[in-house]
């Protein structure tokens, strides 16, 4: 019971750390990078489709990226989805091809990306604290009901302390990995 409890409370934190980093993947630093347009979702023929279901996107080079509409009745469409974004990209076509340069970041726009990353962090932090919490409140309950003794739930309790400690310190490395990029000119 208590190694079920465990492997659920490390699985939840790993859920964590994954919904972190697809977060940070999100946030776009100086480089082209094709999951910058993942959330782009677009009308093709009446359904709300991801970009990548309705064209090709890939890199062009450090600063641009290339989307190639599957039908060319759809570049209207892709392009217009992309400047409507928020993302603060402008899209140039040129015959099939949709390029869409990144511009460069300026000092104050990288600061408050590196705000929004701690944010981001931080919530990750939180989310693992509450996952240590849940688990010790139910390592309190068996041990209430008389399903553990108090040393198996000091020990369960010591485990989850260490599981969260290194989670946690996990979100500080993907943070600090994401503010060095942040960083980069």
């Amino acid at each position: 019971m208590i190694e079920d409890l465990k492997k659920d409370a490390v699985a939840r934190m790993c859920k964590s750390i994954e919904t972190l980093k697809d977060e940070m993947s999100k946030i776009r630093t100086g480089r082209a990078h094709v999951s910058l347009l993942d959330q782009i979702k677009i009308n093709y023929y009446g359904n709300e489709v991801p970009l990548a279901q309705a064209a090709t996107v890939s890199v062009s080079d450090a600063r641009t990226l290339s989307v190639q509409p599957w039908e060319k009745a759809m570049i209207p469409v892709v392009e217009k989805a992309i400047l409507s974004s928020g993302l603060g990209l402008n899209p140039m076509t040129s015959g099939p091809v949709i390029r869409v340069p990144l511009p460069s970041l300026t000092e104050e726009r990288r600061k408050d990306m590196i705000k929004i990353v701690r944010a981001e962090a931080e919530g990750a932090k939180v989310a693992i604290r509450n996952i240590r919490r849940d688990v010790n409140g139910d390592f309190k309950t068996l041990l209430k009901d008389k399903d553990i003794t108090e040393d198996d739930c000091r020990g369960a309790e010591d485990a989850i302390q260490k599981s969260t400690d290194k989670y946690i310190a996990e979100v500080d490395q993907v943070l600090a990995a994401k503010e060095k990029d942040l960083l980069e000119i």
